[in-house]
């Protein structure tokens, strides 16, 4: 089992949901850049788990320990290091699931790949919490392609069939960003985000849970990020975006709403602004062309299943037995996780959008 993304930026993520500690190494951070490690984490705090209604009640300080790669504030060249201490387990939640793999999870999947050896607690390597140390690689990225004037922010475009307003393509600036990121629950239209919560306080009550779709933004990226065919830009951010767990479906610009277009609807105009610099009236693409970005705005979104761990009883089968059975989930689980998984998005596309940067600037 190997969790590696990147070329010129590479992280390595390690640990289980219920082993000593989850961590990760960043590999080829440049040498003297100053990492604010208080900004960290304030940022992996919007993801910690046992802050509200809507969450996991499993609290988790997630404070991360840097074990090397610092000197004095700033990076020395030596892979960065952090671990972070798992400290509020409850294994015993879990013990019928080496037999009886959850619907929807990667239980059974597991066992077979691995002869049955994984570790099955919590969801051991698949699970959600693995999220963490890439909010950390993510937060020490972000600080980096922010003094290189590149800025990313999320938010939480719908929940089921509550919709948030969308970003404008074309106009997106880093107030706006900043502004949406500060808040506890990320979205663009507060009374929208209050119907949001609305339906997953039902979903919890009804002992079901809810998906979503989280919209994203990266601004200021220089036009020629991207090494097609297959470091293109966005094969480069689908590629770590699906490895969040739950991820489903990952669409840039108009993404499949483009398919109904035509050619003429489609295309988006190029044009001199007043400073003489390219851009294009709409932004259809997404921020890439080609696979190389183009200096608009890049606008993805990344659609989030419902947490597959519910408390209503469902139909599983009994690896043992090889009949037919039924299971009920312990344990403490998310009615929707797509509020936490925002700052997990800007995660992914900073480390990818990092690679990148030095992949085209050797």
């Amino acid at each position: 089992m190997s969790s590696n993304f990147g070329e010129r930026i590479k992280i390595s993520i390690f640990g289980q949901s219920h082993s000593e500690a989850i961590g990760v190494v960043i590999d080829g951070l440049p040498a003297g850049e100053e990492i604010d490690l208080e900004a960290v984490s304030r940022f992996m705090k919007r993801r910690a788990p046992g802050q509200h209604k809507y969450s996991t009640t499993r609290k988790e300080a997630d404070i991360p320990e840097v074990v090397s790669g610092l000197f004095e504030g700033k990076t020395c060249g030596a892979p960065l290091c952090a671990v972070i201490p798992n400290t509020n387990m409850r294994s015993k939640d879990y013990t019928n699931l080496m037999k009886t793999p959850r619907p929807g999870h990667a239980d059974y999947t597991a066992a077979v790949k691995y002869g049955g050896f994984q570790d099955y607690r919590g969801g051991g390597h698949f699970s959600g919490r693995l999220t963490a140390p890439l909010c950390f690689a993510g937060a020490v990225c972000m600080q980096i392609l922010a003094r290189k004037g590149i800025q990313i922010g999320a938010h939480i475009l719908s929940i089921k069939e509550v919709r948030d307003d969308a970003f404008d393509p074309v106009q997106i600036s880093a107030e706006i960003l900043q502004e949406i990121t500060e808040k506890v629950f990320p979205v663009c239209n507060d009374a929208a985000g209050e119907r949001m919560r609305e339906v997953i306080e039902d979903a919890r009550l009804a002992q079901d849970s809810v998906g979503g779709v989280i919209e994203a933004a990266a601004i200021g990226l220089p036009v020629g990020l991207g090494e097609p065919m297959f470091d293109g830009l966005e094969s480069k951010l689908a590629a770590i975006l699906y490895a969040i767990p739950a991820v489903k479906g990952v669409e840039f610009g108009k993404g499949f709403a483009a398919a109904a277009l035509m050619g003429s609807e489609n295309n988006d105009p190029f044009y001199y602004d007043a400073d003489g610099r390219v851009k294009t009236s709409t932004n259809h693409h997404g921020g890439s062309l080609g696979g190389i970005s183009s200096g608009m705005p890049l606008v993805l979104r990344t659609a989030f299943k419902p947490t597959p761990s519910i408390s209503q009883e469902q139909q599983t089968i009994g690896l043992d037995t090889r009949q037919n059975e039924t299971i009920r989930i312990m344990g403490r689980h998310d009615p929707c996780i797509v509020p936490r998984a925002v700052p997990c998005v800007e995660a992914a596309m900073a480390v990818a959008l990092l690679d990148l940067y030095y992949m085209q600037n050797k």
